[in-house]
């Protein structure tokens, strides 16, 4: 063979061996369009599984609610029996102080205006000889702070006037002065008196000269006795009328002095007045020294709320403070839907009162609760039978089996449950979903 020819057939063989080689790489490189759908075709799904756990349950209703001080009431003082214009004179509080039964709220015309606790407002001025619930309410405060009103009814007498003499001046401040037409007759019933005694006085003197009168002197000794008798009897009854007018002249009580509000003490919340300013309307505002707490509860959890029931108050420093359901209503007014619910913490350090006014805080109500440790499993893993009952799915060695349990206690998002038919312990897998539910899920609503 020539030497030519054989390189030919080298050049010939080795483009074959080439061409073998690519078409093999191009082969694993093809893929058809079978291989191409089974290549991007999403996984099979597989069952999302969870453990049984040993858990303790608690069942309750959480809400917010706005803290406030109980019982706010607007002071406004009755100054139409004023005789100048009603100018604040001093007194003027601070707002966050407290008030005291007793004490001068503030001081108009340089009179105090002086709180009381009672139901009543104070709707008139009292005066000796005057009687009603609002006499009788006035004689129980006084009595409550220390003082004598006499015995304690529906009349006001002369006691009631000393008692309230000895109010003002435990405040520093000079008693009402009576009224002056009360005054004057008072004088002149003391005139009377006088006139009367002195009466008294020369009809005994006359008996007492009859009596030693010479003897066979014309004397009416039994004249003279009925004198004495008439002028006993007028001195009677000058006295009687001095003592009314005593009364009548006693100390009174303005209107425009005293202010009664439903409870005492109380918190200065707000003040409208400065010295030196007029008063118009409400001087202040100021509210119970306890605190509650309001919250809006939907019917549901309405439904699972009582009064009495005991309820945790978070405050706002990160405490937690017990308190009670005081209250529950359905709520008024345009807009308002459900119900509000009162709560009324317990007792408070001066510190978490501050923190807590003003503030809207967190209220947990417990409502029941597991004895304990529980066997739990999320809501997602319960299903119901064919005969409506309760059920979950466990897996085990990778089979799934059906297990009947009932449902106790649901609370966290976890139900309590106990095997009925078969077994079921903590640690065990069951199943909460399919881990190709979502992409099922969104084709079954596109196709609907």
């Amino acid at each position: 063979m020539s030497r030519s020819r054989s390189r030919t057939l080298l050049a010939v063989g080795g483009s074959a061996v080439i061409a073998l080689g690519a078409g093999i790489y191009a082969g694993t490189r093809i893929t058809s369009p079978a291989d191409a759908v089974a290549r991007t075709a999403a996984p099979e799904a597989s069952e999302v599984t969870v453990p049984v756990e040993l858990r303790t349950l608690n069942s309750e209703v959480v809400t917010r609610g706005d803290v406030t001080s109980a019982g706010a009431v607007d002071i406004t003082p009755e100054t139409g029996g004023l005789e100048m214009p009603p100018i604040v004179t001093g007194q003027v509080p601070e707002v966050g102080a407290e008030i005291a039964e007793g004490a001068a709220l503030l001081e108009i015309v340089g009179r105090p205006l002086i709180a009381l606790a009672g139901e009543l407002p104070m709707y008139r001025s009292l005066r000796p000889g005057m009687s009603g619930p609002d006499v009788e309410q006035l004689e129980q405060t006084l009595e409550r702070l220390g003082l004598d009103p006499g015995r304690v009814d529906d009349e006001y007498t002369g006691s009631t006037g000393n008692a309230v003499a000895e109010l003002f001046e435990r405040i520093g401040y000079e008693p009402p002065a009576p009224d002056p037409q009360a005054e004057q007759e008072l004088d002149a019933a003391n005139d009377q008196v006088d006139q009367a005694e002195d009466a008294v006085e020369d009809a005994e003197d006359a008996l007492d000269s009859a009596g030693s009168a010479p003897e066979g002197a014309p004397v009416d000794e039994d004249a003279l006795e009925e004198a004495l008798d008439d002028a006993r009897e007028r001195l009677d009854e000058a006295e009687t009328a001095r003592d009314e007018a005593a009364v009548a002249a006693g100390t009174p009580l303005p209107a425009a002095e005293v202010v009664f509000v439903p409870s005492l003490p109380r918190r200065v919340d707000e003040v409208n007045v400065r010295r030196g300013g007029a008063i118009d309307g409400a001087v202040m505002s100021v509210s119970g020294a306890s605190l509650v707490v309001t919250a809006n509860v939907d019917d549901a959890d309405h439904e699972r709320l009582a009064v009495d029931q005991p309820v945790t108050v978070e405050v706002p420093t990160g405490e937690e403070v017990p308190g009670t359901i005081t209250a529950i209503a359905e709520a008024e007014g345009e807009g308002a839907s459900g119900w509000n619910v009162t709560v009324t913490p317990g007792e408070l350090t001066p510190e978490q009162a501050e923190a807590l006014r003003g503030a809207n805080v967190r209220i947990t109500v417990p409502i029941e609760s597991t004895d304990g440790d529980v066997l739990a499993v999320p809501l997602a893993a319960l299903t119901a039978g064919p005969g409506g009952e309760s059920r979950v799915e466990v897996m085990r060695e990778g089979v799934a089996e059906l297990v009947e349990v009932e449902v106790g206690l649901t609370a966290e998002g976890y139900a309590e449950v106990s095997a009925v038919d078969g077994t079921l312990a903590e640690g065990d897998l069951v199943v909460v979903g399919d881990g190709g539910d979502d992409d099922g899920g969104d084709d079954d609503a596109a196709g609907g």
